[in-house]
């Protein structure tokens, strides 16, 4: 029937797979099956090994309490967890399902569990609540969601974790349906539905939606599909509500909520794939996220590859927000009556390939004004693809291409308006500022610099993936090192807030690129206890007057690809817990020969301070 109806597994107890007395305590059996041997009466030949493997997973008897004060029941626990572990094992189940703790203290749990997770090859473990206690040891946990939906900002705090699987119970708040759990997918309690588009497109992997409890709602005809309105349909579901019997018609009426739902996920621009059966029925959604690091950007030590510049310029988003600020600046510049007589001076410094050359060149044609540019690289093999493209287009008496590092050329003459795209995730982080300090000497008392200014944001994120792929390396230098991210599977904790900001041009006499800034982050008390495992960093930047682009959430530039998130881990998590601040110490410093980032946090608690002395991440120039 699984296969039948597209299922492909099913939860159940694992004393009823065995049929044995829920009574059952190992201190009051006897020992007439012999020693060790549980009061087992059913046998693992009803399913064949590869229907035990593949469509059921074993629920550990929920009496179990690790931590219990009482001896007898502390022992009792331990010795039958470790028997339903052992007998699921025998039988190759895929996983099991294990009650949460019964009390704050969990220490014997994750001991027993730890113990457990160390013996298994293929069965795997989730649990209920609790996860904060046991994260530094286990990792993977079912969320339970009862029928009080918690706070967006409790929720928000999972999606840092790595979660695998959520219970929603029938008795959960809704409207309507014969099968109260299934009516969030349905059009009829807009709350609902929020709640799982914001949970199901920001959990990450094979988010398991696990449906439990009987049914909770009248079963009148209004409530069931015509073709559906009879005894027998009713008297069905409840066999199966309270029996778990599989049968035909209770699918196939699922079927049709599940239609209903497919409509509602693509109205909302989500996808589905179909996946399994789980107590009354689960789906499994699968999410496409990569979180991938990044190598460090060395920008003025290497040069980049074209494939590297082919994706950079398929950032249309980018380059339109470039050229909406050239044209701007070209109005102010010339007025509507010199535009036939006056010739701007544009640079492009940094000019890769062309892109922004093409982009001052449409600015310049669209408002109708003069310009002459000058194309300065350094990366002489994208000077040889500019000189093609200003052949290809005509572009002779217009673009003069410069093969020289921006900060040693001697300009023949004195910009007007100076165009870069040197801005990394952070904003600062590859040397923006350092590169057009070197520049400016070219740019006129009045020039105009785009952009003309940029910041850096700063939020602390529970990012459990991300820390565990840092660790793994086992290596100082990785906790020491910020990454340029593709942010999915992150819980962030608290709004952002800017770090540093660099304006071009920049006249002052005693200008410096070092910086320094203490951010004080206040965590939401509906948040609960959250563990920070680093901080995701961004950068907003005003290209000219009203035009800008970045990637910070809040006002981030809709459908830009060019940057990912940059993420600065720490060496140890720091557990933040309600109405606690968290307060976060950062360094920009330079040398001669490099620039890097030192960070550490003060409170709650204090860690060490990363990077001293850029030894592990900088940047040269």
């Amino acid at each position: 029937c699984l296969s039948l109806y597209g299922y492909n597994w099913y939860v159940t107890p694992l004393m009823t797979i065995v049929q044995m007395d829920p009574t059952y305590r190992p201190s009051l059996a006897s020992n007439e099956n012999g020693a060790g041997v549980p009061p087992f009466s059913g046998s693992d030949l009803v399913l064949s090994p590869s229907q035990w493997s593949s469509h059921v997973v074993g629920k550990i008897s929920s009496w179990i309490d690790l931590d219990s004060e009482d001896q007898v029941l502390r022992m009792d626990s331990e010795i039958t967890l470790k028997q339903e572990i052992a007998w699921a094992s025998h039988l190759s189940l895929q996983a099991c399902l294990l009650p949460p703790p019964r009390g704050a203290s969990c220490a014997n749990y994750a001991r027993c569990v730890n113990q457990i997770l160390q013996g298994l090859n293929k069965c795997s473990c989730g649990l209920g609540c609790h996860w904060r206690s046991l994260i530094m040891m286990l990792w993977r946990v079912t969320q339970t969601i009862w029928s009080s939906l918690p706070s967006g900002n409790s929720l928000g705090r999972w999606f840092g974790e790595p979660v695998k699987s959520a219970i929603i119970h029938t008795n959960v708040s809704i409207s309507y349906c014969l099968l109260g759990a299934f009516t969030f997918w349905i059009n009829t309690n807009p709350c609902i539905e929020k709640w799982l588009a914001y949970f199901a497109t920001t959990y990450h992997s094979f988010l398991q939606i696990v449906i439990s409890g009987g049914p909770v709602h009248n079963t009148s005809t209004e409530n069931v599909p015509t073709n559906y309105i009879d005894g027998k349909f009713l008297k069905a579901c409840s066999i199966f509500c309270l029996k778990m019997v599989i049968i035909e018609v209770l699918p196939r009426y699922i079927g049709h909520l599940y239609q209903r739902m497919i409509r509602f996920l693509n109205k909302n621009g989500l996808s589905l794939v179909t996946g399994t059966f789980y107590n009354l029925h689960c789906r499994t959604f699968y999410f496409s996220y990569d979180v991938v690091f990044s190598s460090r950007i060395q920008p003025l030590m290497d040069n980049l590859e074209a494939q590297t510049y082919e994706t950079f310029e398929k950032d249309v988003v980018k380059y339109s927000q470039y050229q909406r600020a050239v044209s701007k600046a070209l109005m102010d510049r010339v007025p509507d009556e010199d535009a036939c007589t006056t010739t701007t001076v544009l640079m492009v410094v940094g000019a890769g390939r062309g892109p922004l050359v093409r982009a001052s060149l449409q600015a310049a044609e669209e408002t109708g004004r003069k310009l002459k540019v000058y194309a300065v690289e350094k990366n002489p093999n994208a000077v040889v693809t500019l000189h093609s493209l200003v052949k290809l287009e005509g572009w002779e008496n217009t673009v003069t291409i410069v093969s020289s590092d921006m900060r040693c050329w001697d300009a023949p003459e004195k910009a007007d308006i100076l165009v870069s795209e040197l801005l990394g995730s952070f904003g600062d982080n590859e040397l923006s500022p350092e590169c057009l300090d070197g520049a400016q000497r070219f740019l006129k008392d009045n020039g105009i610099s785009i952009p003309s200014s940029y910041t850096s944001f700063l939020q602390p994120v529970t990012a459990s993936k991300l820390y565990n792929d840092v660790k793994s390396h086992n290596d100082l230098v990785q906790f020491e090192t910020a990454y340029v991210v593709k942010l999915h599977s992150v819980a962030k904790l608290s709004p952002s807030q800017p770090v540093f900001t660099f304006s071009h041009p920049e006249h002052s006499t005693k200008k410096s690129n070092q910086r320094y800034k203490k951010l004080r982050f206040e965590i939401p008390s509906d948040t609960g206890s959250a563990m920070v495992h680093g901080f995701a960093g961004y950068f907003d930047a005003t290209l000219y007057k009203d035009v800008h682009l970045g990637i910070e959430p809040s006002i981030a530039t809709p459908n830009m690809f060019s940057w990912f998130a940059i993420f600065f881990p720490l060496r140890t998590p720091i557990c933040v817990r309600p109405d606690s601040p968290l307060e976060v110490h950062f360094w920009r410093c330079c040398s001669s020969t490099k620039v890097w980032y030192e960070w550490c946090v003060t409170s709650p608690s204090s860690s060490a301070i990363h990077n001293c002395n850029g030894r592990s991440y900088w940047v040269g120039l």
